[in-house]
């Protein structure tokens, strides 16, 4: 079977390096990069698609012209005082736990946020409910969610910080006979 995910294409905070907030919507480069990446989805076999309930992601799936069943534990990691600012702000504005993130970046929960290990927890658990089901799906999703789906192929969520997905990409998970390996990684048809 496979795990296909799909990340969201490209928002006014992505450009700006921000870390996003959950009510942005794509930018127009976005928009752009999901009408190209809708041609290579349609030649791809999937029963079911599931979405981040966020805007910019229904908004993908729109652009994609699918439907699918809004998943909340495919929603992107909660980074709580952190969404909305780049590194730099973080720095000025929060020195001291944007010190504790460094120190322990899959383990610290920013605060009114989550952790990457609380997130890849939630992943994880939907991933093997997928597994049981045992049919080609599709998701539409975030850059953490797919950093920590492709994390969990190694069982290992401090993989997190070795991975990197695209605006518009598309990763494939497969898993065959219990055995799960990524199947392709970061392609882009734009």
């Amino acid at each position: 079977m496979d795990i296909i995910l799909v990340r969201h294409g490209e928002t006014e905070e992505n450009a700006l390096k921000n870390f996003s907030r959950k009510d942005v919507q794509l930018s127009q480069r976005g928009r752009i990069q999901i009408e190209n990446t809708r041609k290579y989805i349609e030649t791809l076999d999937f029963k079911k698609v599931y979405v981040s309930p966020l805007n910019r992601t229904i908004e993908t799936m729109e652009i994609l012209e699918l439907e699918g069943i809004k998943e909340k534990r495919i929603q992107e990691v909660d980074l709580g005082l952190f969404e909305g600012k780049n590194y730099e702000t973080l720095e000025r504005e929060f020195p001291e736990e944007t010190k504790l993130w460094n120190e322990d970046p899959v383990t610290y929960a920013v605060p009114q946020g989550e952790s990457i290990e609380g997130a890849y927890s939630r992943v994880k658990e939907f991933l093997e409910e997928l597994i049981e089901r045992n049919e080609n799906v599709l998701l539409i999703c975030h850059e953490g969610i797919i950093r920590i789906a492709l994390s969990w192929v190694f069982d290992r969520p401090e993989y997190f910080f070795k991975f990197k997905a695209e605006n518009g990409s598309i990763n494939i998970i497969t898993v065959h006979e219990g055995y799960k390996y990524i199947n392709k990684m970061n392609y882009i048809n734009y």
